[in-house]
């Protein structure tokens, strides 16, 4: 393996995890919400949080340059405030992979929330327990397997997220050439099928182990074991 090779693969499992760690805290607020709570424009919340899985990645990528580049409110503010700059930056192709996996984070999260048993979450309240202090004692424990078999599912998404990375981060070896991106690059270049075999071959073996962990958790959630 040499230097190109592993500073795809390292850079890639960084974005994939700094994505899930980013699209977590709102993907269970988004997944229970629509699995507990019935409210007006609760269908258009819900096509708002699915449309990154149904608009082309490249789309979405520039929907987020416009928003985050720096000639934008918001990425102008943050890059004079914090010093922070989201174009050509690693955390910019972390920011666009949370994006397009956070569809599927929040359908896990949806799913096991929707298993958890209403009747235990009525009897902690009966118990004088909160609303808050329900979600937290109750619904989150049971819906543990679901949200980490989200997770996993996110996590092997934004392993191969590609068209929204590549606008918003565009493609600098060993700043933000992902996997995918590295492939993208070789192909381009003379002789280059030859360099990318191995992370080909790492790229699939961890994605299918994590769906293969996602299903197999899924699975036990919906039969209810915990």
């Amino acid at each position: 393996m040499n230097l190109a090779q592993f500073q795809a693969i390292t850079l890639s499992l960084m974005v994939a995890a700094a994505a899930v760690v980013l699209a977590l805290p709102w993907a269970v607020a988004a997944g229970w919400v629509l699995a507990r709570c019935r409210f007006p424009g609760k269908t258009a919340f819900d096509t708002l949080v699915n449309l990154p899985l149904v608009l082309p990645p490249v789309v979405t990528g520039y929907l987020l340059l416009l928003l985050l580049g720096r000639n934008s409110w918001l990425g102008s503010w943050l890059e004079q405030t914090f010093g922070i700059a989201l174009v050509f930056d690693w955390k910019g192709a972390a920011i666009a992979s949370a994006v397009v996996a956070f569809p599927l984070l929040v359908r896990s999260i949806r799913l096991a929330v929707d298993s958890v048993d209403r009747r235990l979450e009525s009897v902690a309240r009966t118990l004088g327990a909160s609303p808050w202090d329900t979600f937290w004692s109750v619904t989150l424990p049971l819906s543990r397997k679901g949200i980490v078999a989200g997770c996993l599912l996110a996590f092997a998404r934004s392993l191969g997220e590609f068209g929204a990375t590549i606008m918003i981060a565009g493609n600098i070896a060993g700043e933000t050439q992902t996997i995918p991106l590295f492939i993208y690059e070789q192909l381009q270049t003379p002789g280059g099928e030859n360099q990318i075999l191995i992370v080909l071959l790492f790229s699939i073996l961890l994605s299918a182990v994590a769906l293969a962990i996602s299903g197999r958790l899924e699975s036990h959630n919906r039969s209810g074991e915990t």
